[in-house]
């Protein structure tokens, strides 16, 4: 499938600079594009540990990369932020979700999060590839979470909520991913009822010397608790800061102190193959 992208680069700003940064925006859409025609994508897994016990994998992040002619390898924060709003992610997201199933339905004891927009519930290919997995394998819906951004759930409730009690009733679980990131509208959150929330990594960086992200993550953590969702925290980096959330009541972690990014399933403990 051809995908046709326009970037209109005319932003009233006609200095050198501005002109370089948009030419070098409109080529990293080219190659995502070419990416994304030519199958050239893949999944790097990042584990989710328990706090109580760091070596037990109970869940590993999906995560979306192109690779390039080259060989090279290019995370989705290098250039989602520029393709979010256009069509071209929603096919992402129907990558991701593909090869994220095929994961789970080769792996029997694999439970798998996958990222994805809101927008992509309205989306007939994305949906269709769900809901077709869901029924050659329903066994994959228990081991499936869909993580979904705070910006993108509170930005139309009306369709998420619906969605999301559907699929539940097939055993696939929900992430709200980067909590406290957004303005979130708490008057939502009941309806919503999500399973996991994820504390945002900007709160938890070096939490357990500063006072006021202690403050802040307790908040969370407490509207977490009251929901009754699982609390996991982002960028875990150190072994100070693990300890301090296992303290305050996180029940998973996740971040470079326990594994970063990679192409493999083979996480100590994990059993897979």
């Amino acid at each position: 499938m051809q995908i046709g992208i326009t970037l209109d680069i005319s932003s009233g700003d006609t200095s050198p600079l501005a002109f370089a940064n948009a030419q070098n925006e409109k080529n990293i859409l080219r190659r995502v594009v070419r990416a994304v025609d030519q199958n050239d994508t893949l999944l790097a897994f990042q584990p989710i540990v328990k706090s109580a016990e760091p070596n037990s994998v109970f869940c590993f992040e999906a995560l979306f990369r192109i690779r390039e002619a080259s060989g090279q390898i290019i995370p989705a924060s290098k250039f989602m932020p520029l393709v979010e709003e256009l069509e071209i992610a929603r096919t992402i997201d129907c990558h991701a979700l593909a090869l994220g199933l095929r994961r789970l339905r080769d792996h029997s004891n694999l439970y798998l999060s996958i990222n994805m927009s809101a927008r992509s519930i309205g989306y007939h290919k994305w949906t269709d590839i769900l809901s077709k997995a869901l029924q050659r394998t329903p066994s994959i819906g228990k081991r499936l979470i869909l993580e979904i951004t705070e910006g993108s759930a509170m930005r139309i409730p009306e369709i998420v909520i619906p969605f999301m009690r559907d699929l539940s009733q097939r055993g696939v679980g929900f992430a709200l991913d980067d909590f406290g990131s957004g303005a979130t509208s708490f008057r939502y959150l009941k309806d919503f009822q999500f399973d996991f929330l994820k504390i945002d990594g900007q709160f938890i960086k070096n939490v357990e010397h500063n006072a006021d992200r202690q403050v802040l993550v307790h908040a969370l953590l407490s509207i977490a608790h009251h929901f009754g969702m699982y609390r996991i925290a982002e960028a875990v980096e150190t072994s100070a800061t693990s300890a301090w959330l296992n303290r305050s009541g996180v029940i998973g972690q996740q971040g470079y102190f326990f594994g970063r990014p990679t192409l493999r399933l083979d996480w100590p403990g994990a059993e897979i193959a």
